[in-house]
């Protein structure tokens, strides 16, 4: 089968909480994050990166039967596209915990592969409180709001272990913002504050823009837990 992969990452212990798992990464996205880190994944033409054959992950899953733990679908956003579903169902056919980033902005995709129990895990990037103006800033894009917000709730309501996750972002995001997150995300099993990195950045101003400080992050973390039953920084 042919899938639209462009990178294939055999080792990570930071995106399975700590158990050995790899990561295929899809290219193309319809978001454009101004802090995103892989320019080369969400604005690639098809001639830009080249494709990793399906064949050759699988072959290497067969012969680290019983070392890797799990397989993380990332991009991009692998939610656009329609094999989504068939490679997941590839995956799951070898034994594997398969976990799936996403920006939330296809539920009809998300309910499927929930659905179909395609999917162990499901970790969605919030990228702002649901304004129009604040969440255009923050994701590059127009996006429909609602479907945000059908997204969350499809999650939450699934029976799968998830996570929902902010990078947080001087002169995009303050405290504030954090906790209306917080409180739309009200009873969420986890939620996860990204320390912001400025390298590589698509939008290359923010690469002078200065992080948070891990104390700033921890007081963050403090006004949201009685929103969420667990909150964690991440990368401070």
């Amino acid at each position: 089968m042919g899938y639209p992969i462009k990178g294939f990452n055999p080792h990570t212990f930071i995106d399975c909480e700590g158990k050995l798992a790899c990561v295929i990464y899809l290219s193309g996205c319809n978001f454009r994050c101004p802090y995103c880190h892989s320019k080369a994944l969400v604005c690639e033409s098809d001639n830009e990166l080249g494709k990793v054959p399906f064949e050759q992950i699988e072959l290497f899953l067969q012969e680290k039967e019983g070392w890797i733990y799990a397989v993380v679908i990332g991009g991009g956003e692998p939610t656009l596209y329609a094999q989504l579903p068939a490679l997941l169902n590839d995956l799951k056919r070898n034994g594997l915990f398969v976990k799936i980033d996403t920006n939330g902005t296809n539920p009809q995709m998300l309910r499927h592969i929930i659905k179909e129990k395609l999917v162990d895990y499901v970790a969605m990037d919030v990228k702002a409180p649901l304004e129009p103006e604040k969440y255009h800033k923050a994701s590059g894009s127009n996006i429909d709001l609602s479907l945000i917000k059908e997204s969350i709730d499809i999650i939450m309501h699934s029976g799968i272990e998830y996570e929902f996750r902010t990078t947080v972002v001087p002169t995009l995001l303050d405290s504030a913002d954090i906790v209306k997150i917080a409180r739309l995300l009200r009873g969420a099993e986890k939620y996860v504050l990204q320390q912001f990195s400025p390298k590589d950045t698509l939008d290359i101003s923010f690469m002078q823009v200065k992080p948070y400080t891990a104390d700033e992050l921890k007081k963050m973390r403090s006004l949201v837990k009685e929103f969420v039953k667990n909150c964690f920084v991440r990368g401070e």
